[in-house]
């Protein structure tokens, strides 16, 4: 079956030929592909609004801030990519962060009423650095560490909303330490099928789940507030098979929410809603679907899902002026998000 990954292929494959300068297949894990761009042609695949030179440039943030990109930005199907091309621009201006701000309002927290910033591969400093409140050691923004792909800081620095950003991926990705093989600093776990009862693991992590083993403090903010009646019906642990990043992040928001450093915290995902196997990649664990998530927890960090789709129509609706119009153009051409 024509999967939403193998639609992209063909599309970003047609897409280059008329926008980047070379033909040159890249490689990307030692493979090469026609939809991957040699390395150092990376930035053709950013919109020309946020490329090196422009007046708001990606280059410069990231050096600035110290942000990794990911290792696969030469990949025309990179989420990563995706999302510095959807909303990274965005933090241009107060009205862009106002555009911004109603979207988030309407799509995602009634709370909002305003966007200061937005940040890419966020992380806190002190006790709420992932390192101090997840035990997640020796990562920093985008390598290593929960850093969630975009974060809107908002209402004047009370509320933040932290967004995991997909586009082709096929699920959240299953939990790193069920693996039986391990290193000195994470040894393997020697039984993974623990795993499989769901309310065990919840109710005695300590004892069950091998990330404490790793020193990792997911549970510390999450045992407290599952919801024990929908957690009695998964058949595993919401992060074993394909949840583990919605997890991480989850326990992320919770954590910064509990410290009361914000009114309010939110963890969301933004994703395209053609793509159906991800929306529908947590059925093994027994949610039926990724907006579900969120019952699974009563703590004081929510959950929210918006699309790509949604976006994208907010800004063409809202655009007034015509100020996004080349962007508007250069998304509908680069991933199809036309009217």
């Amino acid at each position: 079956m024509d999967t939403f990954n193998d639609q992209m292929n063909e599309y970003q494959v047609n897409w280059r030929k008329d926008n980047v300068t070379s033909s040159e297949w890249g490689s990307q894990n030692r493979k090469r592909y026609p939809w991957i761009l040699p390395a150092g042609l990376w930035q053709e695949g950013l919109w020309p609004g946020i490329r090196s030179g422009s007046q708001y440039s990606l280059p410069d943030y990231l050096r600035r801030n110290q942000v990794q990109k990911h290792q696969g930005v030469h990949n025309l199907k990179s989420s990563w990519m995706l999302c510095a091309n959807l909303y990274f621009p965005f933090d241009a201006s107060d009205e862009d962060r106002s555009l911004v701000g109603d979207f988030l309002q309407a799509h995602v927290c009634a709370q909002v009423r305003s966007v200061d910033a937005l940040e890419l591969e966020y992380e806190e400093e002190g006790d709420l650095h992932p390192a101090s409140l997840l035990g997640e050691m020796g990562g920093g923004r985008g390598a290593g560490q929960t850093s969630p792909d975009i974060a809107f800081l908002v209402n004047g620095g009370r509320g933040l909303v932290l967004c995991e950003n997909k586009f082709v991926e096929h699920s959240f990705y299953p939990c790193s330490a069920r693996r039986r093989e391990g290193s000195v600093q994470r040894p393997g776990n020697p039984d993974p099928a623990r795993c499989k009862d769901a309310l065990a693991v919840l109710d005695d992590p300590d004892s069950l789940c091998h990330q404490i083993k790793w020193g990792r403090k997911y549970w510390q903010y999450l045992q407290p507030v599952y919801n024990r009646e929908r957690v009695s019906s998964l058949r595993c642990c919401p992060a074993a098979r394909a949840g583990y990043q919605l997890f991480r992040q989850q326990a992320l928001a919770e954590g910064i929410a509990a410290s009361g450093k914000y009114d309010w915290v939110v963890s969301c995902v933004a994703l395209d809603e053609r793509n159906e196997r991800l929306r529908s990649c947590l059925r093994g664990t027994g949610i039926a679907d990724v907006r579900q998530w969120g019952q699974l927890f009563d703590g004081k960090a929510s959950f929210a899902v918006f699309s790509h789709q949604q976006w994208v129509a907010w800004v063409r609706a809202h655009d007034g002026g015509g100020r996004w119009a080349n962007w508007l153009s250069y998304v509908e051409s680069r991933y199809g998000y036309g009217q």
